[in-house]
């Protein structure tokens, strides 16, 4: 899948990717998909329930040798 905007939170702890993906996000226009990779083994709660909670998809999630890749579509 494409993507409109990435955002590197490599060696970024709790809570910084989530808050780095929603700066991003509110830059962003409704409907644009922002890929975000991490390392934080919190990421893979926190990045799920801040969609949620804020309206936005999360389109996928996988991980390829330790850096977990979430895509989220801006709701």
């Amino acid at each position: 899948m494409e993507w409109d905007h990435d955002l590197d939170a490599l060696g970024l702890l709790c809570p910084l990717p989530v808050l780095k993906a929603r700066k991003r996000l509110l830059a962003m226009t409704s409907g644009q998909v922002l890929r975000v990779q991490a390392d934080d083994p919190a990421a893979i709660i926190d990045v799920p329930h801040f969609c949620v909670e804020s309206g936005h998809t999360l389109v996928s999630h996988s991980e390829a040798d330790g850096t977990q890749i979430y895509l989220i579509r801006k709701g």
